[in-house]
């Protein structure tokens, strides 16, 4: 059995012993376009990355700071690699959270440069659970207690392609690590167009994360 998994852009990436030089924005951007919040088990199909995109402009709306964006947008990014749990299953399982804490521990070291702090941590986890909130009452019919959390963005279950998706996860992740001082230039990014065909840009012909605006455009 392989001990490893082949990625979006082909690469051999170990789950269990990750290394940071394998990990691309473009595979999470694509993997998590494709899987499915609340395990499948929803009225309509909505993914981990529209949900990611949801709490980044969540983020955004409330007035934090580009690496807060940033945060938000990743917070989810190690499902691009262990896939997406259900949550009561994965409390019972130790060494599981403890690995995925790592993968992602790494992911924001190498996307933000560093690890998030407490503060951070509870700024994410309050959008998250608001945006849960919301997901459970209108994808799963869920009845929830208390009052709705207040969100300061238009949330809308439109379903939109994978694609739209995967394009718009990577154009936020290029907008704001060049907002944040944090931009990264890697070998090959794959773009894809909202009207057109899927575009290969060799990056060593972009010397800004701002050069991306011509590829994937985001309303402000």
């Amino acid at each position: 059995m392989s001990e490893y998994i082949t990625t979006y852009t082909g690469l051999h990436f170990r789950p269990t012993e990750p290394d940071s030089d394998l990990i691309r924005i473009q595979d999470i951007a694509h993997a998590l376009s494709l899987i499915c919040r609340g395990n499948g088990h929803v009225q309509t199909f909505w993914s981990v990355g529209e949900h990611c995109i949801c709490c980044a402009k969540e983020a955004a709306a409330r007035g934090f700071l580009e690496r807060m964006i940033l945060a938000c947008l990743l917070h989810d990014a190690s499902e691009c690699y262990l896939s997406d749990v259900p949550a009561p299953f994965k409390k019972e399982l130790p060494e599981y959270q403890e690995r995925e804490n790592r993968l992602l521990s790494m992911i924001y070291k190498k996307f933000l440069g560093s690890d998030l702090s407490e503060e951070e941590q509870i700024q994410l986890k309050e959008i998250d659970r608001a945006m849960l909130w919301y997901d459970l009452k209108r994808l799963l019919k869920e009845p929830q207690s208390g009052e709705a959390p207040q969100l300061h963005m238009e949330l809308n279950y439109k379903v939109r392609s994978f694609s739209e998706v995967e394009k718009e996860y990577l154009a936020l992740f290029a907008r704001y690590s060049e907002l944040s001082g944090n931009c990264r230039i890697y070998d090959i990014v794959t773009i894809f167009s909202f009207e057109k065909q899927a575009e290969i840009v060799s990056l060593q012909n972009i010397t800004s994360i701002r050069d991306f605006g011509d590829y994937c455009p985001v309303d402000p």
